[in-house]
C-alpha cells in the first residue's frame, strides 16, 4: 500500500523520512535516547545508519501492507514528535494492533491521544479493520491514559503487557 498522509488538524501524519528535503534521521536518534523510550520501546536507534534503517523498514513496512507507519509532525515545522502506526496489519482477519511514541519535549500535551484517535479511525474507516488493539507495559501510565481515553476497553495481560481492544462498532 502507498503511504497516506493525515491531518489531524493540530499535527501532520507523514511517512518517516531521510532524504534531502526532510531528514528525521538525528530526531530519531534523540528520541530513542531519551531514557523512558529506552524502558518502553525495544528498538535501538542510537545512530544516524540505524535511524537510515529504521526509515527504510518503516517504507518496506508499508510496502508489503504489513505496517502504517506516520512520523508525528508538528504541521508548520515539521519537526518530528514522535511515531505512531498500526503493526501487525492482518487485512484478512480486519485486525492490527495501534502503536505510539512521543519526544520527551511533546509528552503530556495530548499529541498520543489526538494521533492514535486520527489512526484508529483512519484503520476502522480506510482499512476496514474491524478489531485493533493496543499493549503496552503496566508501568506505562501514559499508555494506558491514551488508551482509555480513546475509548479502549481493558482486555486482560499478555505476559509481561497489558492488552486493551476497541472494535469499529464501539468506535
Amino acid at each position: 500500500m502507498e503511504p497516506v498522509e493525515i491531518n489531524t488538524g493540530g499535527y501532520y501524519l507523514r511517512q518517516l523520512r531521510a532524504d534531502h528535503l526532510v531528514d528525521d534521521r538525528p530526531a530519531l536518534v534523540a528520541a530513542f535516547a531519551d531514557p523512558l523510550m529506552r524502558r518502553f520501546v525495544s528498538y535501538v536507534v542510537d545512530t544516524l545508519d540505524a535511524a537510515g534503517d529504521y526509515v527504510r523498514r518503516r517504507a518496506e513496512e508499508w510496502a508489503a501492507d504489513r505496517r502504517c507507519s506516520w512520523a508525528i509532525a508538528e504541521p508548520t515545522t515539521g519537526e518530528l514528535l514522535g511515531e505512531v502506526g498500526l503493526k501487525d496489519l492482518d487485512p484478512t482477519e480486519g485486525t492490527a494492533e495501534v502503536a505510539v511514541w512521543v519526544t520527551p519535549a511533546a509528552r503530556g500535551k495530548g499529541v498520543a491521544t489526538a494521533v492514535v484517535g486520527a489512526v484508529v479511525r483512519f484503520g476502522f474507516d480506510a482499512l476496514g479493520l474491524r478489531e485493533i488493539c493496543y499493549a503496552h507495559s503496566p508501568d506505562n501510565h501514559a499508555s494506558r491514559e491514551v488508551a482509555r481515553r480513546c475509548g479502549f476497553t481493558p482486555a486482560g495481560s499478555d505476559g509481561d503487557l497489558l492488552r486493551h481492544r476497541l472494535t469499529a462498532t464501539d468506535a
